[in-house]
């Protein structure tokens, strides 16, 4: 709706939606309100609250059903999950990797814990992550393509892998990315650090990609504190995942031995335990979240300069953060808006900085930005917590 931008109808819309006794309001909570307290009680009764134990398995089986790929691999944290998949997609020093610009630090910083450099791609409007269609006539302009390599014609390097980037919980359009990976030979790797419970064309998103990782933050759809997992559906790389983050250790009952440098990459079993709670109650997270965007978009109809983002009309979103764009001539309020509302106590907050204008990764290739551009100036996430819906 265009018309004169009114932050004050803004607060109001959002309050409508918001129940007064949950303010001050957070961006998006954990919703403990499940069998979190038995569970971790038994894994204390237990005293395996480390790496041994039912819950890590019990975890990972549960990941397998809900999203149908064939392994899941429990570990720390996302940035983790996604560090170890680039190695076993195949990412070696020296290599680049297709990131977008738009998203946060941590896929660019495991793509540097390989060695390789993140180069910086476009976004599109419609789902916020990754523009294939522009990466095609992109890649068509710098690459050289042999039958096993992608090369940067202008920097000499292997472009190996690309990391779609499921923002804020919407699918990115997966096909034509398929489509280009395979006529380029770069392998990808899905970040659906934010996705779970969403979905891409009726399958769960990190069925594409030949891995892809999850994160269990405290502030994700669920949570297990910390933590986060690598999902494939093929079997022997799973495996690989399973051995190389337990430090590469070959099972025996008392020796030490390791057959490859590893990573300390493990999720404590007392962290699982929350995990499988967590899991137990997420399609009504899922139902909560999709009321919450329901009803925010319904507030937002008639709110000029300012529109609801919803899913893509591929794609079946779990709103993990709900996203409002302001109209292309409103970018200037876009930090009035989140110093007012942050002041009324609705946390509220801008997309991520662009990454390829961090310090460290400024010298990184990039293509055009301009969309990202776009989409850095106008976006404001909104409180989005399961909870804030009461049946």
């Amino acid at each position: 709706m265009t018309g004169q931008f009114d932050i004050e109808r803004v607060i109001a819309a959002l309050k409508s939606v918001i129940p007064a006794d949950k303010m001050p309001v957070a961006l998006h909570e954990p919703w403990l309100c499940g069998n979190e307290r038995v569970y971790l009680n038994d894994c204390l009764d237990s005293t395996y609250v480390s790496y041994v134990g039912q819950y890590v398995d019990r975890f990972e089986a549960m990941l397998v059903e809900f999203t149908g790929v064939k392994k899941a691999v429990a570990v720390v944290n996302g940035t983790a999950a996604l560090h170890v998949a680039l190695k076993l997609a195949g990412v070696e020093p020296g290599d680049e990797v297709l990131t977008p610009a738009l998203t946060f630090i941590a896929t660019a910083n495991a793509v540097t814990y390989c060695g390789a450099i993140p180069h910086f791609v476009d976004s599109e409007e419609r789902t916020l992550g990754l523009d294939p269609f522009k990466l095609r006539d992109y890649l068509k302009d710098i690459t050289t393509a042999n039958t096993s390599n992608c090369i940067n014609k202008y920097t000499g390097r292997r472009i190996k892998a690309v990391i779609p980037t499921h923002t804020f919980g919407h699918p990115v359009d997966l096909d034509p990315l398929e489509d280009i990976c395979d006529k380029y030979n770069i392998t990808m790797v899905e970040d659906a650090a934010e996705a779970l419970g969403s979905y891409y064309k009726g399958k769960h998103t990190g069925n594409c990609g030949k891995l892809s990782i999850l994160s269990f933050n405290g502030n994700k759809t669920i949570t297990t504190g910390g933590g986060g997992a690598i999902i494939t559906n093929d079997e022997n790389l799973g495996k690989l995942a399973k051995h190389l983050t337990s430090t590469a250790k070959i099972p025996h009952r008392w020796e030490y031995r390791h057959d490859a440098i590893g990573y300390n990459y493990r999720l404590p079993s007392i962290n699982a335990a929350l995990g499988c709670a967590q899991m137990e109650q997420l399609p009504g997270f899922l139902e909560k979240k999709r009321d919450l965007a329901v009803r925010y978009n319904s507030a937002f109809q008639n709110i000029a300069g300012i529109q609801f983002f919803t899913e893509p009309l591929h794609s079946t979103s779990n709103y993990w953060l709900n996203v409002l764009l302001l109209d292309e001539a409103n970018p200037e309020q876009r930090d009035k808006l989140l110093e007012k509302t942050n002041d009324e106590g609705i946390m509220t907050r801008p997309a991520w900085t662009l990454l390829h204008k961090l310090a460290m990764f400024q010298n990184c290739p990039c293509m055009d930005l301009s969309c990202a551009a776009n989409l850095e100036a106008r976006l404001i996430n909104i409180p989005s917590s399961p909870n804030l819906i009461s049946r």
